[in-house]
């Protein structure tokens, strides 16, 4: 890999990590607002609808933000703006959901961490695995739909 390919490689991911922090606060934000406010109960299923429910809105800013702001190289001009993009995109995100759910499940169940907490821990984790593969499979060269 070109020197300038690595720095425009980080420049992007970068982008991917600010626009993944504003998803993360509009994610966990909807997480706070609905297990607090709206799913407060004491069998632990109010947890999992807020933490789905704060996922949708979070994916949807991540899409939003990631195909104004992060994938816009010459590379990506025209990837990721299309249905299929989206399906693989939300995909993509459905599996961050499987990862955020089980890694829920782990730290406030298992290890008796709170939920917030946990919640900082699991975003790094699937933050990496949502970069990868959506400049993989959505916006990687050759995928311009």
């Amino acid at each position: 890999m070109e020197k300038t390919q690595l720095k425009r490689l980080i420049q992007e991911f970068m982008r991917y990590i600010l626009v993944g922090g504003i998803a993360f606060v509009a994610d966990s934000g909807s997480l706070f607002l609905l297990r607090e406010f709206l799913f407060k109960d004491e069998n632990g299923l109010g947890l999992f609808i807020s933490a789905a429910l704060g996922f949708v809105i979070g994916l949807i800013t991540n899409y939003i933000l990631s195909v104004l702001f992060v994938f816009r190289g010459e590379d990506n001009k025209n990837s990721g703006k299309s249905v299929e993009s989206f399906i693989v995109f939300a995909v993509i995100g459905v599996v961050g959901l499987g990862l955020t759910e089980l890694g829920m499940y782990v730290g406030v169940f298992l290890m008796h961490m709170h939920y917030l907490f946990t919640k900082i821990i699991v975003a790094g984790i699937v933050l990496v695995w949502n970069y990868s593969a959506r400049k993989i499979l959505v916006f990687g060269r050759g995928n311009a739909q």
